[in-house]
């Protein structure tokens, strides 16, 4: 079994990439990071479920849920580039805590609130605020911890895989959320989910990755510079065209589709009327995530894919082909079918594009340079709404969807000639 102590601080170029199928399973610490990652992923989205039940059932309030979503997507936005400049600065095992420590905070306030019956707005608006920052200060220390535990010629397995881990815990969740919740009530539910958040919080105690075990790459002495890291960070990738071209291609797909259509996706499943409208609706959903999980399953199976930029725009352009299919077809099990076509092909367009981040970054920055792309693949969903969203309230989902796709499709073709 292999086992890697610390990553080589040296060059930033890129490894030959490994051949070998579920590479990164090989490694004792990627197996503890993805266990725990998907515990923590799924306390994440039972959290959700339960807070926004209640929230719903309380308030009633269209804001309030706009507000909800904000609040997760606007930290990732603002704060992910200085998180990375945390991360290279300190340790990331202790940022992660940190992060673990905040999801732990919102839960039991969540619980506190629940069980004396005294939620009002302002509040639970501020537990929503402190749940999305927390997630700015796990996911970019997080896959930094990836190239330290596997290293380059891995990277891209890992990356998959912890994309896999992210469905896992998305899919799980909600489940899990609601029998808890029936089981226990909310209050208690809450209390129980801070207990899925430790077993990462207890693994990074002794982890044996980070900074400290580098061998040769000293700590960055670069001061940390809040949001202007944002402006400075941008300026030092200028002259890295795969980076740049791999966090523009990111940050199109968040800004022009992102998870926006999502929140569509009863509106569609009305519309294509194929019997039970609740068990189309959760066919639709389940497609999209049984494609991205297909698509590590097999893209790791075989070890498909070699790292490659032109290779990520293709792919992302075949997803967005599959997704104008998706938002014009008028039979179920089309839409179906292009549905998991959209989710395999987006798993292996943006993981691709992660990886290929990663094995660019310069080391002395690579924290930075990850917090930047988060910022475009995370942070700009915040505006995913409008443009599927909002647009479709003006000229119905199904074309703005598509119309969304097709700018989605315009950006990558340029991207893809600039890179020729």
């Amino acid at each position: 079994m292999t086992e890697r102590a610390a990553a080589p601080a040296s060059s930033a170029a890129p490894a030959a990439q490994s051949s070998r199928s579920f590479a990164a399973m090989r490694y004792g610490g990627f197996r503890a990071q993805f266990t725990t990652y998907v515990l923590a992923m799924m306390a994440d989205n039972i959290e959700h479920v339960i807070s926004y039940w209640v929230l719903f059932q309380k308030f009633h309030s269209p804001a309030l849920a706009g507000f909800a979503v904000l609040s997760h997507w606007l930290p990732f936005l603002l704060f992910s580039v200085a998180a990375g400049a945390l991360a290279d600065r300190f340790d990331p095992r202790r940022i992660i805590q940190c992060g673990m420590g905040l999801f732990i905070i919102a839960s039991l306030g969540w619980s506190y609130f629940f069980l004396i019956d005294s939620l009002q707005m302002w509040q639970a608006m501020v537990l929503l605020a402190i749940h999305g920052c927390a997630g700015v200060l796990w996911q970019t220390p997080n896959q930094m911890l990836l190239y330290d535990i596997v290293g380059a010629a891995d990277l891209m397995s890992a990356v998959r895989l912890n994309a896999t881990a992210r469905y896992l815990g998305v899919l799980v969740g909600p489940g899990v959320g609601g029998a808890i919740m029936l089981a226990l009530g909310p209050a208690h539910g809450m209390v129980l989910n801070t207990v899925f958040y430790l077993p990462l919080v207890v693994w990074l105690v002794n982890a044996p990755y980070g900074p400290r075990f580098r061998a040769g790459a000293p700590r960055p002495a670069r001061a940390v510079r809040g949001l202007s890291d944002i402006v400075h960070t941008a300026r030092d990738i200028a002259h890295h065209p795969v980076i740049v071209s791999m966090t523009m291609l990111a940050g199109a797909a968040s800004f022009f589709i992102g998870n926006g259509y999502g929140a569509q996706m009863p509106g569609y499943a009305n519309d294509l009327g194929h019997g039970d409208p609740g068990l189309s609706y959760a066919v639709l959903l389940g497609a999209d995530a049984a494609g991205a999980f297909a698509a590590a399953m097999i893209l790791e199976g075989k070890a498909l894919l070699r790292p490659r930029a032109k290779t990520a725009m293709t792919l992302a352009i075949i997803w967005c082909a599959a997704l104008t299919g998706f938002a014009m077809a008028h039979n179920y099990l089309l839409a179906v079918a292009l549905l998991f076509l959209a989710g395999f092909f987006e798993l292996a367009f943006n993981t691709m594009a992660q990886t290929l981040v990663q094995l660019n970054a310069p080391p002395d920055m690579r924290g930075r340079v990850i917090g930047l792309f988060n910022m475009a693949s995370l942070g700009l969903r915040a505006f995913s709404g409008v443009s599927v969203g909002l647009v479709g309230s003006l000229i119905g989902i199904h074309w703005s969807l598509a119309a969304a796709a097709l700018a989605m499709l315009a950006a990558t073709v340029s991207l893809l000639a600039l890179a020729d």
